[in-house]
């Protein structure tokens, strides 16, 4: 459902493409049944940037990133990406939309019966008409951007954890998206597969130029790499800024999550070690 909202809150057109803000969600409610997950939600995704949602555990991070897509339809509220109200999309041309998306999920989700190559291959043979040659050439193009070179033949149950990561980033930039979303992209790794992770996720941005969204708990990891933090807490958005602004609040719920994470609240990208 659309609010049927024109105007944003600073009055600029929310039905025309904003310079700075690729996504922009306006009053977002969503409930299963008596659990209601989100609450009024406003939030702004900056366009070619890395933009991280934190929170606890069923904050709703997820369901708030599934509305993008249309993958969930809410109560009440908007989303406007480029423009387009997305709630408003017929069948078709909603589609057409998705493939403006490019998904990373947490445990890679690769076919294990299908080699690199085909793991690849297989959303340009869904959604494209392109011929086998090209096919081969956009897929070698990612592996070899991503260091993949040489894994073409192999399983995904040959891969290192970091690896397989890496190959379902892949995957997701063969059909050119221009929102990339990461669901927990360190999760089970260790500290220097998560470094590397987080060092493709910035290569990525700066080889692709594309907007990316990135969910995650792990703050050593989001400092690393996030120009944008938004926090969801008791179904609301926080608090969201800048890596400096959301390290110099003192909201209480907020900097008790950092503090409590192990990593220090000056923990910033370009401090890391």
């Amino acid at each position: 459902m659309s609010n049927g909202a024109r105007l944003d809150h600073d009055g600029t057109p929310l039905d025309q493409p904003h310079p700075r803000w690729h996504v922009r969600v306006r009053g977002l409610d969503k409930s299963f049944g008596a659990n209601h997950v989100l609450d009024h939600v406003d939030l702004d995704i900056e366009r070619g940037k890395v933009n991280v949602v934190i929170g606890a555990s069923g904050a709703g991070k997820s369901v708030l990133i599934k509305h993008f897509m249309v993958l969930l339809r809410p109560d009440r509220g908007s989303v406007w990406v480029d423009g387009t109200d997305v709630f408003a999309l017929a069948s078709k041309p909603l589609s057409s939309f998705r493939r403006k998306f490019g998904l990373v999920f947490q445990f890679s989700a690769l076919f294990d019966s299908l080699t690199v190559e085909e793991n690849c291959a297989f959303p340009l043979k869904e959604h494209t008409k392109k011929s086998r040659a090209e096919i081969k050439d956009i897929v070698n193009d990612r592996l070899g951007a991503l260091g993949l070179e040489g894994t073409q033949r192999k399983y995904p149950g040959e891969l290192s954890g970091g690896m397989r990561k890496r190959v379902g980033l892949a995957r997701a930039l063969v059909l050119e998206p221009e929102i990339l979303i990461f669901d927990e992209p360190t999760t089970g790794l260790d500290p220097l597969a998560t470094r590397n992770v987080d060092e493709m996720i910035l290569a990525a941005v700066e080889r692709y130029k594309v907007t990316s969204v990135v969910i995650s708990h792990d703050m050593a990891s989001v400092f690393r790499i996030a120009d944008r933090i938004a926090m969801i807490h008791q179904h609301r958005i926080l608090a969201a800024g800048t890596v400096e602004e959301i390290q110099a609040s003192r909201e209480p719920y907020l900097f008790e999550f950092i503090r409590t994470s192990g990593v220090a609240a000056a923990y910033g990208k370009e401090a890391a070690p």
